[in-house]
């Protein structure tokens, strides 16, 4: 019998679609990306031809939410369109935040956080009615969007008790989590036990070789039988060529050579390097143009040698630090 984990190791990278569903992302150099063309349609377009590169990169699992802008509803007529079927590929998508941005990339707020049993059974409905074609329903996996000590919801015994019934009926559990602190916040979802059962099957955290303090979390949670989703791979772009802050120049330097020694771009090293990572299942790329793409899923081949890894391991910032950093950044 396959677990959540072989299943997800079907395709070790992964797309997430938060860079795709919508004008404004906190990535740097998003708006390059897009181009300045917002408009519904040229936006499906341009996700289906993502879509369509990581099908043919051999990507099965891909990652959307509710807050996602479009982002269900672009991957559901990419599905339609190339009639693909449900088994074929696994989805999973997140409840906990409303699109508030209204199309608009200088939007006051983006996102509005609420983890209530209302929340839930709205946004469920929804993805639910979105994520299927003809062939059937394309979600597998739900997951509590940005789960945190203080938002209460694995306390929150309502909440808990529906993701039990949901799972009782087939459907995959997960939740992601964020933040300095999100290694306490896994290791309080994996006391979640309902019914005799853990209630979680899957963990979609950040990690890169900037912020490794959930390592020993996580490798916890793949032990106990969960799968691991990593997202951030790319520190929203802070390892890729486009970071040419003079802050970061050291660690810039310290990629590049590894690049260079690879023949391969630094994105590639950096999502290598998460690859490698024995507890991760699925590395989540964010691509948002089919070259950014193309570079990503070089990082399957890539096998980083000691001196390489060593070299990585001296980026590492504090994460108090890193969260700083990454909460400065704007969208775009």
């Amino acid at each position: 019998m396959s677990t959540v984990s072989d299943r997800l190791r079907r395709s070790p990278i992964g797309l997430g679609l938060a860079a795709l569903g919508r004008p404004g992302y906190i990535n740097l150099g998003h708006g390059d990306d897009l181009a300045g063309d917002y408009d519904v349609e040229a936006m499906r377009a341009h996700a289906h031809a993502v879509l369509d590169a990581a099908w043919r990169a051999g990507i099965r699992y891909f990652d959307a939410a509710r807050s996602y802008g479009r982002a269900e509803e672009f991957l559901a007529s990419w599905l339609a369109a190339r009639a693909v079927a449900p088994s074929d590929v696994m989805v999973g998508s997140k409840w906990g935040y409303a699109y508030t941005a209204g199309w608009q990339v200088r939007a006051e707020v983006h996102e509005v956080k609420e983890h209530s049993l209302a929340r839930l059974t709205q946004q469920l409905a929804e993805s639910r009615s979105i994520l299927r074609t003809d062939l059937g329903s394309a979600l597998d996996l739900y997951q509590i969007h940005s789960a945190t000590l203080e938002s209460g919801v694995l306390g929150d015994d309502r909440v808990l008790g529906r993701l039990a019934e949901l799972k009782r009926e087939g459907l995959m559990v997960g939740l992601t989590v964020t933040g300095p602190s999100q290694a306490a916040t896994l290791r309080r979802a994996l006391d979640v036990v309902i019914d005799g059962r853990r209630l979680f099957d899957t963990v979609q955290a950040t990690w890169n070789v900037l912020e490794r303090s959930a390592s020993s979390a996580l490798a916890e949670a793949h032990a106990a039988g969960l799968g691991v989703i990593v997202k951030e791979a790319l520190a929203n772009g802070r390892l890729t060529e486009r970071n040419r802050d003079p802050a970061f120049a050291a660690a810039h330097a310290v990629l590049e050579r590894a690049a260079r020694g690879l023949g391969v771009t630094i994105d590639a090293v950096a999502l290598a390097a998460a690859v490698a990572e024995p507890w991760a299942d699925v590395v989540l790329s964010g691509a948002a143009t089919v070259e950014q793409l193309e570079s990503n899923v070089t990082a399957r081949a890539l096998a980083l040698d000691r001196t390489t890894r060593e070299a990585l391991l001296t980026l590492a910032e504090p994460a108090a630090d890193y969260w700083a950093k990454r909460s400065a950044m704007p969208w775009n």
